[in-house]
Formats: structure tokens, C-alpha cells, sequence
């Protein structure tokens, strides 16, 4: 059967797959890595599959529409985001008008969480949705459209029956290790459905470009209420030799890569197989550079086994050095046990790209100055502000819910026609546009101090691959950064919000 796997146009360098969806303002580009996944897997299946990302290659709807009509699929899968759901949802319906024999199914966590409203909206347009991780719910969809089966016996759905009502059937089986190594691996996708060219259009500020996404891993056994990912609670794994076996596939079919990225929502979790995997990592001896996410608790044995195996940086979300605010989202950590993780990190030699958020549950303008101060003590070699952004299933969403805190349920609102952050969280003594000009005055403290920058000289003299990177990355950083600072002193167009400096009495 053929199938086209689709990243919908919308906002250019458009992040679907990233865990807070946005144009970011360091230039980050995201692979839309679960919807290649699905590709791979539906290939496995036997079928056709066209995998398209309109954001990479900046599509109109009609180009995307055209490109999916000349291939005639009988299966048109769309990635979904919060944030986007209205231009998927629009984007979908000119699909369905071009091939309206087509099933058009949407992915993502929007759809997992908000399936109703997704067929709402959709009016029509949509046959299904997914929940959660689809790749075994799509191969087992794809077989009933093929074979003329009645939908009620795909789990892992919801759909529009012949009397257009909305059914939700049972939950859908996740991958587990066995599964996950059978699949194709991910950068094959990449290599024969982008090419090189298609791979270089991908840009993560903190990695060293050009890059891919891998996962070796699915999901977490944290339960942190503000995080978007597609399975909290649960961890999976590749087995080792799948791991190894694609390094050595990208060493030698993708040469031209400089650095792997697993975004694996914990990478080092468990230990002994985190060190087991970094051995067989170093034996292999690739020479691939590679970074993960990872949580503080990871201790030095850990990221020194780590480093030896070609690990560059880890990316952590500090959050909070404020106990009350960590406790908000039941993020399991504190203040003491982040600055011994980044003690261990430097001693381990691993850099650290630090994520810090503004508008956590019991914040106050004087704890958001405090992680701000925080971000400039630990110092890591990038930091991320963000404010507090809510996604429906997550705890965050719902607490602010129950509270009275979401000030719109209009999706567009989740960001600026931009498509940067645009938090609709208000919390007693802190409106919106304050979450967003505490984050835009974490970026500037943090990035324009003078110790930070000299550092940053230092690194990009020594190693050109970090030079460049931070080109790149500091070429459309810091054209939001100057709107930033002149909007502050009253000259030019301001940027996503109102952004004078919040005063903070001392």
C-alpha cells in the first residue's frame, strides 16, 4: 500500500517534535523522529511509504498537497503539536479534498489527549487518530484499510464509525526493546528519504552540525508534571548491539554527520547499562561524537564512562534552584544535587546545556530572579529559559486548569504569529507577558555576561566545530536578543511580549 508519512508545513523551522513545539529562537530545527520511526516501521510492513517534511523544506500547503496527490497514497499520516493543531487540522482537509478515497490519520500528543476535540475541529476531514506511540498502531491500521477490516479491532485508536460517531478503542501496545530492534534504523530514514542535503537542513543549537536524532530508549520512569513526552512512567530499550550497530551504519553511510543526538527522554538512567553501553560505544571505536538528555542524578562514574565512549554534552533540565517551585512539578531533585551534578560534569570534562523554566507552581518574581542568578552560577556552555508551557495531559495543564490559571483554549495562542513561546499560564501576581519577560531576561543575563562570553572564545578557538555552531546559532539568537534590548530602552518593534525588565526589589 502506498502511505506518505507527513511534517505539515507551518511556521518556518517549525520544532513539531520537540518537547515544548516552537521556533526557537537559536535557529533549532528538529527531525520529526517518532514520525520516522513510524516510517520505518511501516516499511518493514511491506509498504511504500513517502516520508515528507514540509517545515525542512518550507512548503505552502498547496506545494505539500500536490507533492502527496502525485504520489496517490491510500494512507496520508499527519505529525501533529499543540501549538499547530489548527494549521494540521487545515492542512489535512486540503488533503482530504485532493484524495478523498485517502485515510488521513493524525499523530501526536494532541490527538492522544485531546481526540474529541481533534474530530471537532477536523469536521470531517480526519479518519483516525493515534494515542501514544504509534508505530505498532499504524502497521496494524495500515492492514485493516488494506485488507477492508472494520477499525474497531485497531487498538491504539480513536475513529469516526459509519454513523459518525466518535469511538475510542482499547489502548495500543507500546514497543519494547525487541520490537524497537527490528526496526530500521532511524538515520537509514533520514539518508534515503532527505539525503545529505535534506539532513544538513536540521540544526540543534547545542550539537554540533551537521547532526541526526537517534532513540535508543522510550520513555521515562520520572513523572515531571510539565513534560510533553509521548510515554511518562515507563522505560524501554534498545539492546546494545542495535545501538553499536547503528553507529557503525552512520559511520559509514553518513560520513559527513559530526555528532548523534539521543533523545532519549533519560539517557544514563540506568546505570549499568548506561556504562555496558558506553564501553561497547568506545569498543566499537567509531569516532562518532554523540549527547543525550539526562537527569542530575547521574553520577561522575556514569558521565566519565560516558565521555570515553565520544560523549560531548548532556542536556539537563535544572528548572528551579528553588525547593517549592521543584516540588510544584514533582521534579524529584534539588539545589544541592544540581550544582554537584555540574561539579561532576565539568571533572567528567562533558559540557551541559542547562534548561530553566519561569512560572513553576509557588514562583515569585524573587525565585525567578534567584534561577536566573542560579543559571549564571552553574554556568553551563548553553541555557535554555523558557516559561511555563502547558500541554493537555500533562499535570501542568491540568493544574492550571483546575485553578483558573489557562487564560485561552485558542491553540494558536500557545505561541506569537512568529511561532515563538507565548505561555497562556497566569498565576496570582504574575500575568503572561511576566512569564515571558522573565525568560527573554534569563537569556540576556545569561548569555551577555562577560564571563560567558569570554568562555565562549575560548571554546570556539580551540575547537572550530564549536566555532561554528555557535555561528550559526548566534546568528538568529541574537537578532531576538537586540530586539530585546532595544525594545527595552523604547527603539523598534518589540518582540513576542511586552518586554521591559521586571523590577525585583532587593
Amino acid at each position: 500500500m502506498k502511505i506518505v508519512t507527513l511534517n505539515p508545513p507551518y511556521l518556518k523551522n517549525y520544532s513539531r517534535q520537540s518537547r515544548s513545539p516552537c521556533v526557537a529562537k537559536s535557529g533549532t530545527i528538529y527531525y520529526a523522529y517518532y514520525l520516522a520511526y513510524a516510517a520505518a516501521a511501516l516499511e518493514k510492513d511491506g509498504h511504500d511509504v513517502l516520508h515528507l517534511d514540509g517545515v525542512i523544506e518550507d512548503w505552502s500547503h498547496d506545494k505539500a498537497v500536490n507533492v502527496i496527490k502525485g504520489f496517490q497514497p491510500e494512507l496520508v499520516i499527519l505529525d501533529t503539536s499543540t501549538p499547530s493543531i489548527i494549521n494540521d487540522v487545515e492542512v489535512a482537509r486540503k488533503i482530504k479534498k485532493s484524495l478523498p478515497n485517502a485515510h488521513l490519520n493524525l499523530v501526536g500528543t494532541f490527538p492522544t489527549n485531546m481526540a474529541t476535540e481533534t474530530f471537532e475541529m477536523a469536521s470531517g476531514c480526519i479518519n483516525s487518530v493515534c494515542h501514544s506511540e504509534y508505530e505498532i498502531i499504524l502497521t496494524d491500521l495500515a492492514r485493516a484499510i488494506e485488507n477492508n477490516q472494520d477499525y474497531s479491532s485497531v487498538n491504539g485508536i480513536s475513529y469516526i464509525n459509519d454513523n459518525g460517531d466518535i469511538i475510542k478503542n482499547m489502548p495500543g501496545v507500546k514497543p519494547d526493546g525487541e520490537y524497537l530492534d527490528n526496526l530500521p534504523f532511524v538515520s537509514d530514514i533520514y539518508l534515503r528519504h532527505f539525503g545529505e542535503k535534506g539532513i544538513k537542513k536540521h540544526f540543534y543549537a547545542s550539537i554540533t552540525w551537521p547532526y541526526i536524532h537517534i532513540l535508543g530508549s522510550r520513555g521515562c520512569p520520572y513523572s515531571c508534571s510539565f513534560c510533553n513526552i509521548p510515554s511518562t512512567a515507563s522505560y524501554r530499550t534498545r539492546s546494545i548491539e542495535s545501538i553499536v550497530d547503528e553507529f557503525k551504519f552512520i559511520k559509514k553511510h553518513l560520513p559527513f554527520v559530526n555528532e548523534i543526538f539521543f533523545e532519549d527522554d533519560t539517557f544514563p538512567i540506568n546505570k549499568k547499562r548506561t556504562i555496558e553501553l558506553s564501553n561497547a560505544i568506545a569498543e566499537a571505536d567509531t569516532g562518532l561524537v554523540w549527547s543525550c538528555n539526562a537527569r542530575v542524578n547521574t553520577d561522575i562514574e556514569v558521565m566519565k564512562a560516558m565521555k570515553e565512549a565520544g560523549c560531548r554534552l548532556v542536556c539537563v533540565g535544572f528548572e528551579s534552584p528553588t525547593q517549592d517551585a521543584l516540588e510544584g512539578v514533582i521534579k524529584k531533585t534539588n539545589r544541592e544535587r544540581q550544582i554537584e551534578f555540574m561539579e561532576d560534569a565539568r571533572n567528567a570534562d562533558l559540557l551541559v546545556n542547562g534548561c530553566f523554566i519561569m512560572g513553576l507552581p509557588n514562583d515569585t518574581p524573587e525565585s525567578m530572579q534567584a534561577t536566573i542568578d542560579f543559571s549564571k552560577e552553574l554556568m553551563p556552555n548553553t541555557a535554555q529559559f523558557y516559561p511555563h508551557m502547558l500541554y493537555p495531559g500533562t499535570g501542568s495543564f491540568k493544574w492550571a486548569d483546575d485553578n483558573g490559571y489557562v487564560k485561552t483554549k485558542n491553540w494558536a495562542e500557545w505561541l506569537t504569529p512568529d511561532g515563538l513561546h507565548n505561555t497562556v499560564l497566569e498565576i496570582p501576581g504574575l500575568k503572561r507577558e511576566d512569564l515571558l519577560n522573565w525568560s527573554n531576561k534569563g537569556r540576556f543575563e545569561f548569555y551577555l555576561n562577560p564571563k560567558y562570553l569570554f568562555k565562549m572564545l575560548i571554546q570556539s578557538l580551540k575547537s572550530p566545530k564549536e566555532g561554528i555552531r555557535m555561528f550559526i546559532s548566534g546568528k538568529t539568537f541574537f537578532i531576538h536578543l537586540m530586539k530585546y534590548i532595544l525594545s527595552k530602552i523604547g527603539i523598534g518593534k518589540k518582540d513576542d511580549v511586552q518586554t521591559a525588565i521586571p523590577k525585583v526589589e532587593t
